[in-house]
Formats: C-alpha cells, sequence, structure tokens
C-alpha cells in the first residue's frame, strides 16, 4: 500500500490533502481520525446494509466522510476547502454518491445516531457548533470527539461537558485520544452568543464576527497596516478582498471608493456570513455594488477580470502551517487579473513574500514594512 494508503477494517482508502500538491509532506488524515474510525468501525459493520444517521464535524480533508460513505454522512464543516477535499477522495475511490455537505451556516437534518466530532482548532467555532447540536441530539445519540493530545485544550473539554453532558477519554493512542459524551437532558438550552462585534477606532464601525473568524475579538495588526497605506491604492473597477475574513479591507477600501464593484472571498463559510452582514450594516442606505463568494480560492473565476485584489493571506490550514496555501492564492490572483491589474498583500516579513511574487509576477515593490509585517504590490504585465 503506498504512503496515501489509509487501512481500515473495511478497506484501504486512497486519501489526498487539498490542494493538490505532490510535494506535500503530510497526509489527508491524523492519528486521531484513525482512532476514531477503529471505534466507529467496531460497531458499524454489524450493521452494514441497516440505514443510520450519521454526522462527522469539522472532517478536515474528508477522511470520515469517505471511509464511512456506505452510511452516506452528513459533513458539517466550515471550510468549503474541506468540503472540496472529502469530494475529491470520494472520487478518487471510484464512490459515485454525492458529498452531503452542510455549511457551518446551515442546521444538519437529525436525528443522529452517531455524531462524530474532530475538535477544532478554535474553541470557539466548538462552542457554536455544540450550542447547535445539543437540540439535535438525545440521549441515545452515540457523541464521539477525537483530537491529537497535543491539541486537547482544557477549553474543549469545558465546552463539551458544559453544552452537551459528562465525557469520558480514552486511552492515548499514537497520540491522538477519544472523548465520549453522554447528554445530559438536565442541562439548559444553550443560546450560541456568535456573531460578537468590535468597533475598532481606527475604523469607527463594528465589525460582526462570527465564531470561526480570524482575529473575530479586534482587528489584526496585519490588516490595520494595510489599511495604513490604503490611500496608496488606486481606484479599480473590479476588487476582490480575498481570504476576506469579516471583510474589513474591502468594506475600507469601499468606503473610499463607493462606484467599485467589490467581492469579498473566503473558503470559510462563517467569514462570508461575516462579511454579508457588515456590508448589509455599513452601506444599508447605500448601493454600493457587492458580491460574496464561499470558494476555494479564485476557481469560479474568470481569467483576466478582476482590476485589484486585496489579500491578507492566511499562513495555516487547520493545525497545519505553512506557505502552500498563500502561494496558490497568488497564482490564482495573478490568472485572474486583467493587464496592469493590481495585487497588494500584507504578510509577516519573515515569510519572504517579495521573493514569491517578484518571480510570479516579474515585479514586486515593497510599500511599507514595520517590525513585523510588510505590504508587498505587484503588477500584472
Amino acid at each position: 500500500m503506498g504512503e496515501n494508503s489509509l487501512i481500515t477494517a473495511i478497506g484501504s482508502f486512497e486519501l489526498r490533502r487539498w490542494p493538490l500538491d505532490d510535494n506535500d509532506p503530510l497526509r489527508a488524515w491524523d492519528a486521531a481520525d484513525e482512532y476514531l474510525l477503529e471505534q466507529v468501525l467496531a460497531v458499524l459493520p454489524i450493521a452494514r446494509g441497516v440505514p443510520l444517521s450519521i454526522l462527522v464535524v469539522n472532517d478536515a480533508q474528508g477522511a470520515l466522510a469517505t471511509v464511512l460513505h456506505e452510511w452516506q454522512p452528513q459533513s458539517w464543516s466550515d471550510s468549503v476547502v474541506s468540503h472540496r477535499a472529502a469530494a475529491e477522495n470520494l472520487s478518487r475511490n471510484a464512490i459515485a454518491q454525492p458529498l452531503r455537505a452542510i455549511a457551518s451556516s446551515q442546521t444538519p437534518v437529525a436525528p443522529f445516531d452517531f455524531v462524530l466530532i474532530k475538535i477544532p482548532k478554535t474553541t470557539a467555532l466548538l462552542d457554536d457548533q455544540l450550542s447547535r447540536l445539543r437540540d439535535l441530539c438525545d440521549v441515545n445519540t452515540q457523541i464521539i470527539a477525537a483530537g491529537m493530545v497535543k491539541h486537547l485544550q482544557k477549553s474543549a473539554f469545558t465546552s463539551l461537558e458544559g453544552t452537551i453532558g459528562p465525557l469520558t477519554t480514552s486511552l492515548a493512542k499514537k497520540k491522538a485520544r477519544l472523548l465520549f459524551i453522554q447528554k445530559d437532558e438536565s442541562l439548559g438550552p444553550a443560546a450560541t452568543p456568535y456573531p460578537t462585534s468590535y468597533t475598532d477606532e481606527a475604523i469607527g464601525k463594528p465589525l460582526l464576527n462570527h465564531a470561526n473568524v480570524f482575529s473575530r475579538e479586534h482587528l489584526d495588526h496585519g490588516s490595520r497596516f494595510l489599511l495604513e497605506h490604503l490611500a496608496s491604492i488606486p481606484y479599480a473597477d473590479c476588487v476582490v478582498d480575498l481570504a476576506c475574513g469579516n471583510g474589513v479591507l474591502g468594506l475600507v477600501y469601499q468606503q473610499r471608493h463607493a462606484q467599485s464593484t467589490v467581492q469579498f472571498v473566503d473558503e470559510s463559510y462563517s467569514a462570508i456570513e461575516s462579511a454579508k452582514l457588515n456590508h448589509a450594516a455599513w452601506y444599508a442606505d447605500t448601493d454600493n455594488p457587492a458580491a460574496f463568494v464561499v470558494g476555494d480560492a479564485l476557481e469560479h473565476q474568470a481569467d483576466n477580470s478582476v482590476d485589484l485584489v486585496l489579500c491578507n493571506p492566511p499562513f495555516h490550514q487547520q493545525h497545519a502551517t505553512g506557505d502552500q496555501v498563500a502561494k496558490r492564492l497568488f497564482v490564482e490572483s495573478k490568472r485572474c487579473l486583467s493587464q496592469r491589474g493590481e495585487f497588494w498583500i500584507v504578510a509577516n516579513r519573515h515569510l519572504g513574500y517579495d521573493a514569491v511574487l517578484q518571480r510570479l509576477f516579474g515585479n514586486c515593490r515593497t510599500v511599507a514594512t514595520n517590525r513585523k509585517f510588510s505590504v508587498y504590490r505587484a503588477v500584472k504585465r
């Protein structure tokens, strides 16, 4: 079997991470996925062919949905890239059935026999998910959470016990652990506090943020630095705020250029819902044109169709860090930009993205630098 083969009690599955990268050293699953599948498949084969309702939550690369495809699980995630990975892995294993993808902004279809949760990086996302799951489960629902020991924060245990009910833990296996949660009907109803908001003095307007939005409690320092140089960015007809988060870059740009059409793009459903709320609040009495896309980079966008891209690129995908995601955003931006179209980004200066952009665009100017961040401008020629 190859290094991308996940061997389980019901067969071997070829799995790849998305976006595809032949040099990617990481697998499409971790030991927590293996442990969770081992536990569940010890029960499920007895019921093969018997309809069961399974919900998988935060299935990062589709390992759970692919292995458990016979039971047609619902896949509830905040990431359209995770859903894309799951769909690609189903296809790779010649599984014809479509993925039952449920966006984090939607509600899964209850009841459930099994709820299988990969503990997310952000406890706020877990809090929000559990508060919405509580009334969808009953005392007979088997709820199992899984994570790598190094990523299991005390706050996750507190959230599970405080929202759903008491839990027991497994022994650690390959540095992974399972959490078995029993619903406590005596607990009161759980209400999600999200979206929350903050108002930054430099902006002067509130920004609403759903649970999984990056820097949901304050304006992040990178975006702040880019906004300090917004006056240097020219007017453009068609603008994309790429990896937009709550949409702050596009929102403030449109304050200066009301006639620009701004498209807000992010792979997070939470981010796009937040950007929609903020745009509606900021421009309730105006006709500032905007579009909102939950997208895998700019795959939806035609070549040479954008005049300006603003970007504060992420440097992580779930718990994995690296420049793979950012570089893909750079390549897609160049493809979509029109001739003389401009690409403006802010990034940690140590990442050396100026050299990357120089190779890709044939030019890159460092607009500004402080102790931590740099603002770069590249032009498509």
